[in-house]
């Protein structure tokens, strides 16, 4: 399976304590190779919130994001949880009237903003004068020589609220003048170089993306939603990634992909499917990877065996079921411990109890799943032997999934 790349350095304050992360984009060859600035944002958002997981790759701690004037005017900007993030702007971008508005709506809606690496300057203090009540953050760039005035500019940024923040420190000299000239905190490879982080890539296709992002604009019923996404295990996956961002706290435990769609609603969902158009976190091939369809075909095969076991099912129980299908393998997806991941997910009781230790209805049909996917004759006569079926019925299940599956090639 392919992987997909961030980069992360600490920034710390003087007592060497962490403060908060730079999150820096990284391509297929671990290289900061960029070409297009908006792309570069948006794929470092997305995969924090669907692949990664904000608790994994920030601990708690805000993650500072470059961003350039496109990503900032685009209303996009405002479907991102502000909790976790702080904008930090290219210093090219110029403050006209549309950023000053853009500005202004982004800190009263309590999302914290910053200034990217740049000198500080007469010029660059009389640019940023305008802004300074929305401006929490100014990185201030240490490859480049330093005024002499850079004192008395940064007392006027902190008499102002705004917090500086030493970057591209690479020598003890350069720690040691940061701090004498009033850095309040501190960035470089003197501390640490950017830490690169590695995570299995699961990519969506752009037509199926495109697809529920319009389902959800035409106000389509919410069974069918639920269905259309059971069929793209890809992008499930990444949405309960994403509710267990931290941004979302929900009374009950989760149970199946309807029960998500609720609980998000429309609009939000359509946010987060534009986040993923934007970020290019998608595919413009329609096939699944080996391990998506054997997710799939898994999870299908529950909802197959439960018809038969409990042929008067409801959308909710067959939703479970599929459910269960998809979390089974979400060790292998997110390469960590599947109780601790299901946990963290807050997945109902039954769906882990079920997966974890084949308990109820739900376990015993996983269970079998197992079986027939390992060819074990004795734990499928078993199981049809406990519910009384009749001893074709499961091998009926199982070619109707292979069915489903020829029709979707």
């Amino acid at each position: 399976m392919e992987h997909v790349y961030l980069a992360r350095q600490v920034i710390l304050r003087d007592d060497a304590s962490l403060f908060a992360y730079e999150v820096l984009y990284r391509d297929s060859k671990k290289r900061s190779d960029v070409t297009d600035d908006r792309y570069a944002s948006s794929a470092v958002i997305s995969s924090i919130l669907n692949r990664f997981g904000t608790k994994e790759v920030l601990k708690e701690k805000r993650a500072f994001i470059k961003i350039d004037e496109k990503f900032l005017l685009s209303d996009l900007i405002f479907s991102i949880p502000n909790e976790f993030f702080i904008f930090s702007l290219f210093d090219d971008i110029e403050m006209d009237e549309r950023i000053l508005e853009r500005l202004h709506q982004l800190h009263k809606k309590g999302y914290l903003l910053g200034i990217s690496d740049t000198t500080l300057t007469i010029h660059t203090f009389e640019k940023y004068h305008v802004v300074m009540d929305y401006i929490s953050y100014f990185k201030l760039d240490f490859s480049q020589e330093l005024e002499k005035e850079v004192e008395t500019m940064i007392e006027s940024l902190k008499a102002s609220n705004i917090k500086v923040i030493g970057s591209k420190i690479d020598t003890h000299e350069k720690f040691d003048l940061a701090k004498e000239i009033g850095c309040d905190y501190f960035q470089g490879y003197y501390f640490a170089k950017p830490k690169i982080l590695e995570s299995e890539k699961l990519e969506a296709s752009r037509a199926n993306v495109l697809h529920l992002y319009n389902l959800l604009m035409q106000e389509t019923n919410i069974d069918e939603l639920a269905n259309e996404f059971e069929k793209n295990p890809e992008i499930s996956l990444q949405l309960l990634q994403f509710i267990n961002s931290g941004a979302f706290f929900f009374m009950k435990r989760i149970s199946s992909i309807h029960h998500v769609i609720t609980l998000l609603g429309r609009m939000k969902l359509a946010e987060w499917l534009m986040l993923m158009i934007y970020s290019k976190t998608v595919s413009h091939s329609n096939e699944h990877s080996p391990l998506m369809q054997t997710i799939q075909t898994r999870a299908v095969m529950m909802e197959k065996v439960l018809k038969i076991v409990k042929p008067e099912s409801g959308s909710n129980m067959l939703g479970e079921a599929y459910f269960t299908g998809i979390l089974s393998a979400l060790d292998v997806v997110l390469n960590a411990p599947l109780a601790e991941l299901l946990d963290s997910l807050h997945i109902s009781n039954e769906v882990k109890d079920a997966i974890l230790e084949h308990k109820g209805l739900m376990g015993d049909i996983f269970q079998l799943v197992q079986d027939v996917e390992v060819f074990n004759i004795e734990g499928i006569i078993t199981f049809e032997t406990k519910y009384n079926l009749e001893p074709t019925s499961i091998k009926k299940a199982l070619a109707d999934c292979i069915d489903f599956e020829a029709k979707k090639a």
